[in-house]
């Protein structure tokens, strides 16, 4: 093991095992809230200590199952470091770019049904002037309508990542979201919430009545008034925790 590689000790260091256990914990919550899609999507959180390196679920378990144990720890570069189960192709292209070439720290992507009905769309975005749960993403949201397969190469995802242009959501066009944050309860936080005004915009839509936007001035409030405060998003991720040990 070389110089530039992190030792086992660092993937078993009680810091590290934390991280894994609420990592497993996101997709346990997420499969709980009907954010999954079978075996398939990823979510990573990069270590503090080696940015350069990122903790991810594994290939071929279900959401609801995994536990910090499974978790996996990949570099860069792609190149499987410890863990277990092996780890799909798609998880390390895009989320070795989007650390790697966005700099963010936790990667939730997902095929969650309300968002990624909207990349099927014209707008291919949630437009952040409607709901109250929409607001909190003002000025926070980068659509990416370049569908270009699946995410294959490094070229595919290196593309996404710049695509984001610094946002922390990504609709990705023909495809599903990608979330971030700095922290894994903040992240996730910002899952559920982004899949929640999703889905009331395509059930106003569904209604055939004109909608109601609020002017971009009060919108950008809100997200500046939720994004002041995030104890909710921590309480949040703690009650789940309760629910689902």
């Amino acid at each position: 093991m070389n110089e530039d590689t992190p030792d086992r000790s660092l993937f078993d260091s009680s810091a590290v095992q934390a991280l894994r256990e609420d990592l497993a914990l996101a997709l346990r919550a997420a499969a709980h809230h009907g954010l999954g899609e079978g075996v398939c999507n990823h979510f990573s959180i990069a270590l503090p200590q080696r940015p350069d390196c990122f903790l991810l679920n594994p290939r071929g378990l279900h959401w609801a199952e995994v536990q910090g144990r499974d978790i996996v720890l990949v570099d860069a570069s792609g190149r499987q470091l410890a863990g277990a189960h092996p780890v799909e192709p798609t998880a390390m292209f895009i989320h070795a770019a989007v650390h790697r070439i966005a700099g963010k720290a936790c990667v939730l992507h997902t095929h969650m049904p309300y968002a990624t009905a909207l990349t099927l769309t014209d707008l291919r975005a949630l437009d952040t002037t409607l709901s109250q749960n929409a607001m909190r993403f003002h000025g926070r949201v980068a659509a990416d309508g370049n569908y270009n397969g699946l995410a294959l190469d490094t070229r595919e995802g290196e593309r996404i990542a710049h695509a984001m242009h610094g946002a922390d959501v990504v609709f990705l066009g023909n495809h599903g979201v990608i979330v971030c944050g700095a922290r894994i309860d903040h992240a996730f936080d910002d899952l559920y919430y982004l899949e929640r005004a999703c889905m009331a915009q395509v059930l106003a839509h569904s209604t055939g009545r004109p909608l109601l936007p609020v002017q971009p001035e009060l919108a950008a409030l809100v997200a500046a008034q939720t994004l002041g405060e995030r104890l909710q998003s921590e309480l949040f991720f703690d009650s789940l925790r309760r629910m689902l040990p």
